[in-house]
């Protein structure tokens, strides 16, 4: 019989080991890259081997979708796991936007992982709050290194107002060089620091994004005046492929210490492409409710998990990437806070087949007002009140409108959606600081 001192060593030797057979995450995003702008997803133009790679050892989605339109809404249905409408965080928040963020009050991503032993790091773009009380360390990450704010010239790390935005946790800092070489350097610390125990790695790159500045060219500081200025050849490919150079390198440093293996690695992005960016095949771009604006690459890498080189059609969203993540790393997530987005980890598998889900995407702006439902193939949408239908599996460019052909798939669509935004009513969101 074993002495209790003897059961608590063997106790203590069997937590480590469950712990060590938890995955690693890192949970990479991009901002404003387009659809076909990476190799797996047709770019012919810009070369990526490495997001690539990614994609070759893993499983890529074809019909991935990011929450919202554009940053803010996204980047909150990815920290929470819910419609980010609960969050009264429907819009990108504006430079210099003061008093509003993502309350603390519902426990995010990065704060389940840290409460369950991980060390969090955050290195690049939040646009969920300007104020400390909403900032990354308030939300559960150990470590922040970036910007706060939606864009910053990627030398000089100003707003475009002119206001400073590069920040080590909470403090303001300067430091010289290329945002995307910034933030890559300090993953690889992150990385290297905690590849001996369970680690949460996330990397927003506020880079597709405007400005259009490639790498190598520091006397290139943007003011109001030339911040949208540039051509995908000369300026977006070269930002592009310097990200696709700092994935490889943090894939690398995970390999060298002998844990990519054991690690959840996962590329996706904000939104639709922009203005430089390839959308192709959908129709239009950021800031809509068209595939082109909503559409986007998502890739999952877990060898010890899920095969390599397939190619799932299942239709997921930003916030089923928090219950996947949940699910691979053991942790139940509070009931109490139950979570809209479902774990994609049994479908990537192979262990359940394809599931048909239903989506809701709303813009409510007075220039614009969309809504948008999609359930399996069909997908429904308002243009300011003009209603369409579109089967997405025989038109993803959404040039057949089928909406006088199906009345009544029509209205049982927009009924939904209907009843998805009385939901939101029901339950509205948490009070924004003031």
């Amino acid at each position: 019989m074993l002495s209790r001192r003897q059961w608590l060593g063997s106790a203590a030797t069997a937590a480590l080991a469950q712990e060590r057979r938890r995955p690693n995450v890192l949970l990479i995003l991009i901002d404003d890259m387009g659809y076909a702008d990476v190799g797996c997803y047709g770019a012919k133009d810009i070369r990526t081997p490495h997001i690539d790679r990614i994609a070759r050892e893993g499983v890529r989605l074809t019909d991935c979708y990011s929450n919202g339109p554009v940053c803010t809404p996204t980047r909150c249905g990815l920290m929470t796991g819910r419609y980010q409408q609960r969050f009264g965080l429907e819009w990108a928040l504006s430079p210099g936007q003061k008093g509003y963020g993502l309350s603390t009050a519902h426990t995010t991503l990065p704060r389940y992982l840290k409460n369950a032993g991980y060390a969090t790091g955050m290195f690049g773009k939040w646009h969920l709050g300007y104020e400390p009380e909403v900032g990354p360390n308030r939300h559960g990450f150990d470590e922040f290194y970036g910007l706060l704010s939606g864009n910053v010239d990627h030398y000089s790390h100003a707003e475009i107002n002119g206001e400073a935005d590069w920040f080590e946790n909470t403090t303001p800092v300067k430091y010289p060089g290329y945002s995307t070489d910034l933030i890559r350097d300090r993953t690889l610390a992150f990385l290297d620091k905690n590849a001996d125990r369970p680690f949460f790695c996330y990397v927003p790159f506020n880079s597709v994004h405007w400005p259009f500045q490639a790498p190598g060219r520091p006397g290139d500081v943007r003011k109001r005046a030339t911040w949208f200025d540039g051509t995908r050849a000369k300026d977006y490919r070269p930002m592009l492929e310097s990200i696709d150079a700092a994935i490889g390198q943090m894939l690398a440093k995970l390999e060298s210490r002998g844990v990519l293996d054991d690690t959840l690695v996962i590329f996706t992005n904000d939104n639709g492409g922009e203005r430089l960016s390839d959308n192709r095949p959908f129709f239009h771009h950021k800031a809509t409710l068209w595939e082109g604006g909503i559409r986007v690459p998502g890739i999952v890498r877990w060898p010890k998990r899920l095969p390599q080189g397939k190619v799932s059609p299942q239709a997921a969203m930003s916030m089923d990437l928090m219950a996947t993540i949940l699910d691979a790393c053991g942790i139940t997530p509070d009931p109490a806070q139950p979570l809209d987005g479902r774990s994609l980890l049994p479908i990537l598998a192979g262990t359940r087949p394809p599931e048909e889900r239903t989506f809701f995407w709303r813009i409510n702006r007075a220039d614009r007002q969309q809504r948008a439902c999609r359930r399996g193939k069909w997908k429904w949408i308002s243009d300011s009140g003009f209603d369409q239908l579109y089967d997405l599996t025989a038109d993803p460019g959404e040039r057949n409108d089928l909406a006088y052909q199906n009345p009544q798939l029509t209205k049982e669509l927009e009924g939904l959606t209907n009843a998805w935004e009385a939901m939101l009513k029901r339950n509205p969101p948490p009070k924004v600081i003031r």
